[in-house]
C-alpha cells in the first residue's frame, strides 16, 4: 500500500510540474527591455508582484558596476511575458566594507524626495572623507548632500533621474563636487535607494485618457448630426414624393370628368 500511494504522489507532482509554463521575466523600457532571468507559473496571475535581483554589470556589461545590485517587481503579463518596474537599489556589504575603514569619516543620510512626475524616492548617499572630520563639517555635508538630491530629483522624472542616479552616476559626482569645498571627501556612492510611492496616475496616462474621452465626444456629435442630416433628408424626400403621388391619382379623375362632359354636350346636340 505505501508503494502505491507514494507512486500516486510522485505521479501528481509530476503533473503539476508539468502543467507550469516557462515565463520570461524582462527589464522596464529604461534598461532597452533585458530578459532578467525565467520564472515558473501554472497562472499568470500568480506571478504578478513576483521580485527579482540582478546586478547593474549584467544589464550594462560594465565590469566596475558589479557591485549594484536592482530590484524590480513584476507588474504586467501579457502572453509568456512578464514586465517589471524597478523598486529599489542597493550596494553590496562587501564593497560597502572595503569604503569604509579605520581613521576615516562616513557621513551617511535619507531623504525622502519627489521626482517631477511625482514619484516619491528615498535616497541614502554616503560620503567617506580621507580624515576623521568634526561632527559640524559632517552636519554640513549631509545638509548639502540633501539640498542637492532634493534638487536633482525635482527636475527629472522618475527614468531620468535613476539614470542620473544609478547607470551613469552623476548624482554622487555632482555631490562630491559641492562638498569637496567643506571638506575633501574621498567617495561618494549611493548606498540604497527605493521607489515609496507612485502618482495615482502618470500625466502619460492622463492625457492618453483626456484624449481618447475628446475623441469618443466627437464622434458620437459626428454621428448625432449625420442622423439629424438623414433624418432631413427623408423628410423632404417625403414632401416631395407626397403632392406627386396626389398628382398622379387625380389625373384620370379629371379625365374621367372630361370625357362625361363631352358626352352631355354631345347628347345636347
Amino acid at each position: 500500500m505505501g508503494k502505491s500511494t507514494s507512486r500516486v504522489s510522485t505521479r501528481k507532482t509530476k503533473d503539476k510540474w508539468r502543467a507550469k509554463t516557462w515565463y520570461r521575466v524582462l527589464a522596464p523600457d529604461i534598461f532597452d527591455g533585458i530578459e532578467l532571468t525565467e520564472t515558473l507559473s501554472h497562472d499568470p496571475s500568480n506571478l504578478m508582484g513576483r521580485k527579482t535581483e540582478v546586478t547593474l554589470q549584467d544589464l550594462t556589461q560594465d565590469f566596475s558596476k558589479m557591485h549594484i545590485k536592482l530590484q524590480f517587481q513584476v507588474n504586467e503579463v501579457r502572453g509568456t511575458d512578464a514586465y517589471t518596474k524597478f523598486i529599489g537599489q542597493t550596494l553590496t556589504s562587501d564593497y560597502i566594507r572595503r569604503q569604509t575603514k579605520r581613521k576615516r569619516s562616513k557621513m551617511d543620510g535619507v531623504y525622502d524626495v519627489y521626482t517631477k512626475d511625482g514619484y516619491m524616492v528615498r535616497v541614502k548617499p554616503m560620503a567617506i572623507s580621507d580624515k576623521r572630520i568634526q561632527s559640524s563639517k559632517q552636519a554640513a555635508i549631509r545638509y548639502t548632500m540633501g539640498a542637492i538630491i532634493e534638487r536633482e530629483a525635482q527636475k527629472r522624472d522618475l527614468e531620468e533621474f535613476i539614470n542620473y542616479m544609478i547607470i551613469e552616476g552623476d548624482l554622487s559626482r555632482t555631490i562630491h563636487d559641492e562638498c569637496k569645498g567643506i571638506n575633501p571627501i574621498r567617495r561618494v556612492e549611493i548606498r540604497r535607494s527605493e521607489i515609496l510611492k507612485e502618482p495615482a496616475e502618470s500625466p502619460k496616462k492622463k492625457t492618453s485618457k483626456k484624449k481618447a474621452a475628446t475623441k469618443k465626444k466627437a464622434s458620437e456629435k459626428e454621428k448625432k448630426e449625420d442622423e439629424a442630416k438623414e433624418k432631413a433628408i427623408t423628410k423632404k424626400a417625403d414632401t416631395e414624393e407626397a403632392p406627386v403621388e396626389e398628382a398622379s391619382e387625380d389625373k384620370p379623375k379629371k379625365k374621367a370628368a372630361t370625357k362625361k362632359k363631352t358626352a352631355a354636350k354631345k347628347k345636347e346636340e
